[in-house]
């Protein structure tokens, strides 16, 4: 054998099958979503087949019942459910990246706690009804919540851990929860307004919160889906990341702002969401490695398959009625971050 075949470099084959089963997974999640999007719309206390529906969708009939039921009730509500679970999605990869926190989601780091306090509050104190007077209490409530917890959790010193971080969200999020529950005992008004949402819910909403939601989520999702190369880099550390060109203070930065944007606009829109932010992130690194590019990416589309997914099984376990999107996420999300737990052991980030 000559020195110029030992010296040939192998074929490089691998990366190739890794990239091509990424990008199958992604397809083939697209596709789960277009038709649980599907069922969505065809689902719910009065069954419209899909021949009806993809009638109903070609042609103008505002006359027809299908066509009302579709356009102004489950259109709006898929689309929504789509938006919050790729927000959900996104900002649970996101914090778990950004504190390199296994653990790291809306609702156990008090994000989601704090927009639903802030909307509580808002509801009880000012009157307020409507996503467009609330948004802005909700996208505050997060943000505080998100610093509050990362200041006493000790985010950024060298006694930081995530045991550290989750236990300060956890002590955020009780006091925040006892605050709820004071405003809404002791004004039944505002308990008749917030129970429902606050178990998270895509019943009710109508065209107008979606256009009214998609803005911030829009740009929640640009900010998170640009900061997956800074995040790469910085997962080798502070001092390695910026040799590689990341900036952790702006990256940081940034990714609360992305956090705050996603969490707060979803959790204004629809109440707060368990257990989608947490566990989708998990399979997603499960599937793809620790590629940001890819976690966020798969992340986006896993976590709206999720919580449509929720969405229709709650309207046929209690059909004609239906079980909120919130508590379905809640039994299947559980079971899925448990499964990932014991069949693979979640390496620190």
């Amino acid at each position: 054998m000559s020195t110029a075949t030992l010296d040939r470099p192998a074929p490089v084959a691998r990366p190739r099958k890794g990239r091509a089963r990424k990008v199958g997974w992604l397809l083939g999640s697209l596709v789960l979503l277009a038709a649980v999007a599907v069922a969505g719309i065809a689902v719910g206390a009065r069954y419209i087949p899909p021949a009806q529906v993809l009638h109903v969708l070609l042609h103008h009939e505002p006359a027809s019942e299908d066509w009302i039921v579709v356009h102004h009730a489950r259109i709006p509500r898929t689309l929504l459910g789509i938006a919050v679970g790729v927000a959900l999605g996104l900002s649970g990869a996101l914090m778990q990246a950004l504190t390199r926190n296994p653990l790291a989601d809306p609702g156990l780091l008090g994000v989601n706690g704090g927009a639903a306090a802030a909307v509580a509050g808002a509801t009880a104190l000012l009157d307020l009804r409507t996503f467009g007077s609330y948004v802005w209490f909700a996208l505050a409530g997060a943000g505080i919540a998100a610093v509050l917890v990362h200041l006493l959790g000790g985010s950024g010193r060298a006694s930081s851990t995530p045991a550290r971080l989750a236990l300060a969200g956890t002590a955020v999020t009780a006091v925040l929860t006892a605050f709820v529950n004071g405003l809404i005992l002791l004004d039944p008004l505002t308990l008749n307004r917030f129970r429902f949402w606050q178990v998270g819910t895509l019943a009710g909403v109508d065209a107008g919160v979606v256009r009214q939601v998609l803005p911030f989520l829009v740009v929640g999702t640009v900010l998170a889906l640009a900061l997956a190369r800074p995040l790469n880099a910085m997962a080798l550390g502070d001092e390695a990341g910026h040799a590689l060109g990341a900036n952790p203070v702006r990256t940081r930065a940034l990714g609360v702002l992305a956090v705050t944007l996603l969490c707060g606009a979803a959790t204004a829109a629809v109440g707060p969401i368990a257990f989608v932010g947490l566990a989708v992130p998990h399979l997603a690194r499960y599937v793809c490695g620790p590629d940001q590019r890819w976690v966020l990416a798969l992340s986006a589309v896993f976590a709206p398959v999720l919580l449509l997914g929720s969405d229709v099984l709650g309207r046929v376990l209690l059909h004609p009625g239906e079980l909120q999107a919130g508590v379905v996420t809640a039994f299947l999300g559980a079971p899925l971050f448990i499964a990932l737990v014991r069949g693979r052991r979640i390496a620190q980030l």
